[in-house]
């Protein structure tokens, strides 16, 4: 990547990763090979992004503790956290 400047440090799923400043965590996961980064509620399936514009709701992930965030719009920032999502990502509330 570029001068640090234009780097953001963050960790996804416990591992230590690096983004460009301004990139969609999405972007972020693929430009290291992450591709799946959820699964879903009915299977254990793996999703990742699907539409790239925040449709279809595939590329949820867990941000700083808040579940249900779009991977495709959220842009990662210096020192997130973000881990895999398992299904809507509220547990409790069922389908």
């Amino acid at each position: 990547m570029e001068g640090d400047a234009d780097v953001v440090r963050f960790a996804f799923d416990g591992r230590a990763l690096a983004a460009r400043r301004g990139q969609s965590i999405a972007g972020a996961l693929w430009g290291h090979g992450i591709v799946a980064w959820r699964t879903t509620r009915g299977g254990g399936r793996p999703r990742g992004a699907f539409c790239g514009m925040g449709v279809c709701f595939d590329c949820l992930v867990v941000v700083n503790g808040v579940p249900g965030q779009r991977a495709c719009l959220v842009r990662v920032s210096e020192g997130d956290a973000v881990t895999s999502q398992e299904g809507h990502g509220h547990g409790a509330l069922g389908s």
